[in-house]
């Protein structure tokens, strides 16, 4: 009997998923444990493996569409078996009768549907959902015009979402045709951003209809050319694939940025091929870390120069990552009880240990590196404040993720370090400089950004002594870091003179009670002090 395999939920904020790519075709054998596609949540690019073994009798979804959490993915059955019960917008569909039925005809999910609304060999480009908080995207660049030539894994253009500018890759061959946004333009996620196909195609039907069927003439015109487009385009495919390594376009392209070398990855997906999410979890040994030294430092760097003119006002549009920033941090100061705790820190061991740290081969560290390491060390000590408000209960989290807020011209963006607490030095130095450097040339991609439990934010660099900062919700509580100062103090009843650092935790008061956050600093103010116990 088949099978229908829904949409999975494979994160807890997830809603719908989008397929980034079938590794099995409709007729293909399936067997429990092969990879069927890979799945685009809100969060990451997931395999997403069958449980079951047959046939692939059908896809719901086609390559780079969506479809919500539980709707129908796939059927996997006998070969032949007869499952036209079975395609509605749930396993039940088969019995839902005539309400089904009229369920699709407004809204297809088939293959067979969407090739009958849409010319073969045409694709229809939505606006990309690249965020879970993202509804509408901003062009910022197009890197083909109208008339140009198309290969999968060419960009088409940088998209700006709510929280960093990413470059959308094209999942399809053929002619760019239409483009339905200019550069500097936005529209809704989910409606037409371009349109992909043969070239001379008549494609303004689909644009009047938002993506419906064309004229019958249209439909005519295009029968016989993507045929031909794909059988010119076969052999040089197939001429390349002998000499590369099995890896996605879009995980090369990260490779790239992010100066890895993709013969050191092992890739987790079918046969072995590199995926998004190999290179996005892909930790350098201390040779790549020394190679990647002189990458762009933690320090924010400075918004652009504004033009003054005596006497006269002037404007500047906000940017989609400024609205989101304002509307973020006043969702976080007006919901979120904040309360205030600040402690000293004598940084002369943690100076000295610095100096000895950085004297090993391959190694170079900063004192950021250094407080990122002790906090969360000190998260797995008091797990409270690692934790999230969420409405009648409260989630207490199994990773520690540090958030390091990175201020670029148009704001703030904080790129994630996952399961810092598991991090070497080495490895902190490293990721961070990556992260920031790609922050501040709008390279980080949104699942770098998310997941943190916790934030840090450093201002030390600018001779900030001391600040508060606003909590990264849905985090509990932040680290504001200062500059370290050279100052008179009292040591064993003499004064003399030391290295201070100021600390400020704003938290969360309907998760971290004061003493708790107290306790915290405690542990911190140790690991930070007597940089030895790091080791224990």
């Amino acid at each position: 009997m088949a099978e229908v395999i829904t949409m999975p939920r494979l994160s807890d904020t997830m809603t719908e998923g989008k397929v980034s790519k079938w590794h099995k075709k409709v007729g293909d054998s399936v067997k429990e444990g092969d990879v069927l596609a890979e799945i685009e949540t809100d969060k990451a690019v997931q395999d997403f493996e069958s449980e079951v073994n047959g046939t692939l009798l059908y896809i719901g979804t086609e390559e780079g569409g969506s479809s919500p959490v539980d709707s129908v993915l796939a059927i996997i059955g006998e070969a032949g078996e007869d499952i036209s019960a079975l395609k509605g917008g749930n396993a039940n569909a088969g019995v839902a009768g005539k309400p089904e039925e009229k369920k699709t005809e407004e809204k297809p999910t088939s293959v067979e549907q969407a090739n009958a609304e849409i010319p073969a060999g045409v694709e229809v480009i939505t606006m990309p959902r690249l965020s879970d908080t993202m509804t509408e995207g901003k062009v910022a660049k197009w890197h083909k015009n109208i008339g140009d030539a198309v290969k999968e894994g060419d960009i088409l253009a940088e998209i700006e979402t709510d929280k960093a500018v990413q470059d959308f890759e094209a999942e399809v061959k053929g002619i760019l045709l239409y483009q339905s946004v200019e550069e500097g333009g936005s529209s809704p996620v989910d409606t037409i951003l371009a349109i992909i196909g043969p070239e001379g195609t008549d494609v303004s039907g689909i644009v009047a209809g938002g993506g419906k069927k064309p004229s019958t003439a249209s439909n005519q015109q295009t029968a016989e050319k993507p045929t031909e487009t794909k059988t010119a385009d076969q052999p040089k495919a197939s001429a390349s694939s002998a000499d590369r390594i099995a890896i996605s376009p879009l995980a090369r392209k990260i490779a790239e940025e992010k100066g890895i070398n993709v013969h050191d990855v092992k890739g987790s997906g079918e046969n072995g091929r590199i995926v998004k999410k190999d290179i996005e979890g892909f930790t350098p040994n201390t040779a790549q870390v020394a190679e990647k030294s002189t990458a762009a430092p933690v320090a924010a760097t400075m918004a652009p120069a504004m033009n003054f003119v005596q006497g006269e006002d002037s404007e500047t549009t906000n940017s989609q990552v400024r609205n989101i920033i304002a509307k973020r941090l006043a969702e976080s100061k007006f919901s979120a009880p904040h309360y205030y705790l600040m402690v000293e820190i004598n940084m002369d061991k943690a100076i000295e240990a610095r100096k000895e740290i950085n004297s090993l081969p391959d190694t170079k560290i900063s004192f950021n590196d250094m407080v990122i390491k002790a906090t969360a060390m000190a998260l797995r000590k008091h797990p409270q404040v690692n934790s999230s408000w969420a409405g009648d209960k409260i989630i207490h989290h199994g990773n520690i993720n540090v958030g390091v807020a990175v201020a670029i011209p148009d704001g703030l963006v904080v790129p994630v370090l996952k399961n810092a607490d598991q991090m070497n030095y080495n490895q902190i130095a490293s990721s961070v400089k990556d992260m920031a450097g790609r922050a501040k040339s709008k390279g980080l991609k949104a699942n770098e950004m998310e997941g943190s439990t916790f934030s840090v934010s450093n201002l030390g660099m600018f001779g900030i002594e001391t600040f508060t900062s606003i909590i990264n919700q849905p985090n509990s509580a932040i680290l504001s870091v200062g500059a370290i100062i050279e100052k008179p103090i009292v040591k064993n009843g003499q004064i003399v003179v030391g290295n201070t650092m100021k600390l400020s935790l704003a938290c969360d008061h309907r998760v971290v009670d004061g003493a708790t956050g107290a306790q915290f600093l405690q542990t911190l103010r140790t690991y930070l002090e007597q940089p030895l116990t790091l080791l224990l």
